[in-house]
């Protein structure tokens, strides 16, 4: 039974960390893994079309980025700090759990201040809780209604690219680090396998008469955070809101049910798929927070396909994708990428596994 964190360790060169997008959405290289035959392809993404037919389910995952990542300056000292968005606790009382950083200046009943371009200040927030050694809770302070307080965290934030992409955000990151299909704002990182999906490859996927099923889970820093136990049993994932709509539930039974192909576009999708069981194992309309975390020994209820891009090392990412597509299968088709130069993390390439 493999559960330890270090059989999940593998040599990545920091270059094959990619820094920017493909140049077009679905040109990126795609790895194509069969768990039947233990086959390992080298395609285009686009060449994901051969791969699904009439009647077959892709699940993405509709959930939408907002610029999470501000800079403030603290009362008196105007130390610069970083403050990424993490979740609203309470619309009326402004109240955000957050990431500061550095973390060490940063105490309960401290006042922050926010300014735009031309250094006005927008918002001003107060400490009221630390929630964990980098977490806090903040109130902000701010007359006007909820759009208008929308409007100012829109001003003041960026986009909140991953640490591992070392460049500043720019302007093309408000569009790429966004799928086209994005619709329900609340993630704070992009559910990236469905980066590299262009319109026009939807259209031409619904042509051939797949279906396509939406359903919502708001990434949060949970997904990436590092574990730090080698037992996996005892690693617990920070609780993410997700949403399974009936129609949704409706369009995936019926695939199931004709023992069509049924693809979890993401980790996040798979998910949210899994956390929607129900006891005849279809898959069931429901709405709530899941903390489920996957890793091997695991039987999955719904999906038999996934796409997904090449993970860190370590990381609850490429262990659920170990469970699915096989521990030493996955082991060997990261070798095969190491060495065949795919491009991994968010910006990366990606693997249909089927």
């Amino acid at each position: 039974m493999r559960t330890k964190l270090s059989q999940f360790k593998f040599e990545l060169p920091e270059n094959l960390v990619a820094q920017y997008p493909s140049d077009e959405r679905d040109q990126s290289r795609l790895m194509v893994v069969d768990r039947k035959s233990g086959k390992i392809e080298h395609k285009t993404f686009r060449d994901i079309l051969n791969y699904f037919d009439d009647g077959d389910v892709m699940i993405f995952n509709n959930t939408k980025v907002f610029p999470a990542r501000m800079y403030g300056k603290k009362e008196k000292t105007g130390a610069k700090i970083e403050v990424f968005l993490l979740r609203e606790l309470n619309s009326d009382a402004k109240l955000w759990d957050v990431l500061v950083d550095p973390a060490r200046k940063i105490r309960v009943g401290n006042k922050l201040y926010f300014a735009d371009e031309k250094g006005h200040d927008i918002l001003v927030a107060e400490v009221v809780d630390n929630t964990t050694s980098r977490g806090r809770t903040i109130r902000f302070f701010f007359d006007g209604n909820d759009e208008q307080f929308r409007d100012a965290l829109k001003i003041l934030g960026s986009m909140p690219l991953p640490k591992y992409i070392t460049r500043p955000p720019e302007e093309l990151d408000l569009d790429r680090y966004q799928t086209v299909y994005a619709k329900e704002t609340g993630a704070v990182a992009a559910p990236t396998a469905g980066l590299h999906f262009s319109k026009e490859l939807l259209k031409r996927l619904e042509i051939k008469g797949t279906d396509l099923a939406e359903v919502t889970l708001h990434v949060g820093l949970g997904t990436f955070r590092s574990i730090d136990v080698e037992d996996l049993s005892k690693h617990k994932m920070d609780a993410e809101y997700y949403s399974v709509p009936e129609k949704a539930a409706d369009i995936v039974n019926k695939a199931k049910e004709h023992h069509k192909r049924i693809c979890a576009v993401g980790t996040t999708s798979m998910r949210t798929i899994e956390s929607s069981v129900s006891a005849t194992g279809l898959l069931k309309p429901t709405e709530g927070w899941t903390n489920l975390f996957i890793y091997p020994p695991y039987d999955f209820s719904i999906a038999n396909s996934m796409i997904t891009n090449f993970h860190l090392p370590k990381t609850s990412l490429i262990i659920m994708v170990a469970a699915f597509g096989g521990f030493d299968l996955i082991m060997e088709a990261y070798n095969e990428a190491v060495k065949e130069k795919y491009r991994f993390f968010s910006y990366g390439d990606a693997m249909l596994i089927i």
